[in-house]
């Protein structure tokens, strides 16, 4: 199966399928997708979007950016939720060179876990229903907010740490990409130093603090996004293939 799926005007979609749990099952493909701006679809990516028979969309920016880079077609009748993550803005001037581009971003994923409670256990319910499957998580570079969801919903499922960390630096492969449409739509706007980055010990950063904060993630997910345990059995049994493997 494909990871990459190829778009006129998207350059970071992937399909989340592939990765093997800690009991022996996998993540199965066609389920879940990953992508930056799905605003940007139009003309011959809009048939090519169609193909992927897409139920539901979470996008994860702020309101002010759906109404400034638009959202999925309507006419797409795709069950969407518009489901901002990010309370605190980047203080990118606060950023700190000598602790790295990937600390800085592991703090701010941090803050998302902290600020985003309520929707992020709603899209986590979105994910769990197999009635809402094929699912497309979305943010505006496919990167930051969708990351974050990307790897509870991977640790969830019991997809191991590496391969998370390796999902999320895949996104360093559009890097260049997206770096040069965001500055032809914004040719004015300044660039801090890791704009566009995905490096993987950003991740790598964000799910060893996490679990210190909070014993596990899914001890985060169940203590303080009061993710049910109905809701997890859900997720795994309709996102993974194959029984659990058993001893």
């Amino acid at each position: 199966m494909l990871r990459h799926i190829e778009f006129t005007n998207l350059c970071n979609f992937r399909d989340v399928g592939g990765y093997a749990t800690r009991d022996g099952r996998t993540v199965q493909w066609q389920r879940l997708y990953r992508a930056d701006s799905l605003g940007w679809l139009a003309g011959d990516d809009l048939p090519a979007f169609r193909a992927l028979r897409v139920r539901s969309v979470i996008d994860l920016r702020h309101p002010y950016e759906v109404e400034k880079a638009g959202r999925v077609p309507e006419s797409e009748g795709q069950f969407y939720q518009n489901l901002p993550i990010e309370g605190r803005r980047w203080e990118v001037a606060a950023f700190d060179e000598q602790a790295g581009v990937a600390r800085y971003l592991a703090d701010r994923y941090l803050e998302v876990t902290e600020d985003g409670v309520e929707n992020l256990r709603t899209a986590l319910e979105t994910i769990a229903r197999a009635d809402n499957a094929p699912v497309v998580i979305h943010c505006a570079a496919g990167k930051d907010r969708t990351g974050v969801l990307i790897a509870l919903t991977l640790s969830l499922a019991g997809v191991g740490e590496d391969d998370i960390v390796a999902d999320y630096a895949l996104t360093g492969l559009a890097t260049d990409r997206f770096i040069s449409d965001w500055r032809r739509r914004h040719p004015d706007a300044p660039l801090w130093p890791g704009f566009g980055l995905a490096p993987a010990e950003a991740m790598r950063f964000f799910l060893t603090d996490l679990a210190e904060r909070h014993a596990s993630i899914e001890r985060y997910v169940t203590d303080v996004l009061r993710l049910s345990p109905e809701a997890i059995g859900e997720l795994r049994g309709h996102l993974l293939t194959n029984p659990p493997r058993e001893g």
